[in-house]
C-alpha cells in the first residue's frame, strides 16, 4: 500500500448541482513531492482540504500510512499545513510564532528550544528571531510559516498556494527554499498551485485537474512531452502550445487557410491510419527560423509577418498569424526580429501533436 491513497474521492457541497471533485484517485509514495495544478475552481484546494480533514469527504476513502482517515480529526492525521495567508500571530516574535504549536502540544521546553533553533537556522531566520511579523518581508513571513510547520515533525506537509502573495523574484527564491527543505526533511509534500512553472520546477509528479476531474498524473516532462489531451497540452508549458484546426489526408496536413505540411513516417505510424479533421499542436520551440532547419524542411517552409515580439534575454518569443491562428515561436536570443518583418519558418515535423477534434484526446 502507498503512503497516501485517495480512492474514488468525491466532494459535492450541499445545494450544489455538480461535484467539486469527482472520482479522484491517486497513490503517493513516502517522501514524494506532488503538485496539484489547474485553473481556479478546478478542485485542487478542495482536495487538499479533504486530505487535511478541513472538508468532509462526500464519497470514497482516504488512507495515510495504511490507516483510513475519513473520520479522523485534522489534529490526529499527522499533517502540517502551510496556507496562502501566513496566519502569523502579529503580537508574537518569529521565535514565538514557530514555537506556539509545540507549546500547545505540551512539548518539553528543552525540546521546543532545540526544534525552534534548528528551524530558525535551516530557514536562515537567525537575525530576525526577535522581530514581529510587521517588521518582516513577505518572503521572511513565508519562511516563518514554514518553520511553524516543520517543527511539528509531521508525516505529511500540505501547502496551499503558499507563494501566491510574493513578487516574482521572491517566488523564485522561495521555490528553491521549499525544494531544498523538502530534500533535507525527506517529507511527503502535496503542493497546490495554479502556476504550472512552480509545479514543473518543484514536483516529482504533477496532478493536472479540470472541473474537479483528474486529467493526467505524471512526471513534469511526461506531461510536457506526452500530454493525454489538449487541455493538459495547453496548460503545461509557457508559452502555451500552438493549436490549429487541420485536415489530415495520408501524409499531408492542410490548414484552414490552405497551407500544407508533410508528415514523417514516425508520426504517421502513431496516427495509425487516422484521417480527417483534427487539431494540430506544436510548441513554440519546435517552430524553427534558423537556416539549417529551413534547409532541412525546405518543402514545408512557411512565411508570416511578425506582429509582436517578447525579448526575454535568453530567448525571444515571436508572435504572428499562421493557419488562421495567433502563433508564438520561441527562438534563440540571436534571432532578433522587428514588428512587421516578414519571416520564413518551418515546423519540426517529428514534434507535432494531433488531438481528436471533438474529444480532444491526444493521438500523437
Amino acid at each position: 500500500m502507498s503512503f497516501i491513497e485517495l480512492k474514488h474521492i468525491d466532494k459535492i457541497y450541499p445545494g450544489a448541482e455538480k461535484k467539486s471533485v469527482s472520482d479522484f484517485n491517486l497513490e503517493i509514495e513516502q517522501g514524494e513531492f506532488i503538485a496539484f495544478v489547474g485553473p481556479s475552481g478546478c478542485g485542487k484546494s478542495t482536495t487538499l482540504r479533504m486530505i487535511a480533514g478541513f472538508e468532509e469527504i462526500t464519497a470514497g476513502e482516504l488512507y495515510i500510512d495504511g490507516k483510513k482517515m475519513n473520520d479522523t480529526l485534522p489534529r490526529d492525521r499527522g499533517i502540517a499545513m502551510v496556507f496562502q495567508n501566513y496566519a502569523l500571530y502579529p503580537h508574537m516574535t518569529v521565535e514565538k510564532n514557530i514555537s506556539y504549536g509545540l507549546k500547545n502540544m505540551k512539548v518539553p521546553a528543552a525540546e521546543i528550544k532545540k526544534k525552534v533553533d534548528w528551524a530558525i537556522d535551516i530557514l536562515g531566520l537567525s537575525e530576525y528571531r526577535y522581530r514581529k511579523p510587521k517588521n518582516l518581508s513577505g518572503g521572511q513571513r513565508q519562511r516563518v510559516a514554514l518553520g511553524r510547520a516543520i517543527v511539528k515533525d509531521q508525516k505529511v506537509f500540505l501547502m496551499d498556494e503558499p507563494l501566491s502573495n510574493l513578487d516574482a523574484k521572491l517566488r523564485v527564491s522561495m521555490r528553491n527554499e521549499i525544494s531544498k527543505l523538502h530534500r533535507t526533511l525527506g517529507s511527503t509534500t502535496i503542493y497546490v498551485t495554479h502556476d504550472q512553472v512552480e509545479a514543473m520546477t518543484m514536483a516529482d509528479r504533477i496532478v493536472v485537474m479540470r472541473d474537479g476531474v483528474v486529467q493526467q498524473v505524471g512526471k513534469p516532462m511526461e506531461l510536457y512531452e506526452h500530454p493525454t489531451n489538449k487541455f493538459v497540452a495547453g496548460f503545461i508549458g509557457s508559452p502555451q502550445m500552438n493549436f490549429y484546426p487541420v485536415t489530415v489526408q495520408g501524409n499531408l496536413v492542410r490548414f484552414e487557410t490552405g497551407e500544407t505540411i508533410t508528415l514523417p513516417d514516425l508520426i504517421l505510424a502513431k496516427l495509425n491510419g487516422r484521417e480527417g479533421q483534427m487539431t494540430l499542436g506544436i510548441r513554440g520551440e519546435d517552430i524553427k527560423l534558423d537556416e539549417q532547419s529551413l534547409s532541412l524542411y525546405e518543402k514545408d517552409k512557411q512565411t508570416a509577418v511578425v506582429e509582436n515580439t517578447e525579448i526575454m534575454g535568453n530567448e525571444n518569443n515571436l508572435y504572428f498569424t499562421f493557419g488562421g491562428q495567433l502563433t508564438v515561436a520561441r527562438v534563440s536570443k540571436y534571432e532578433v526580429c522587428q514588428i512587421g518583418d516578414k519571416i520564413e519558418f518551418a515546423f519540426t515535423p517529428s514534434r507535432v501533436h494531433f488531438f481528436d477534434k471533438d474529444t480532444e484526446v491526444c493521438y500523437v
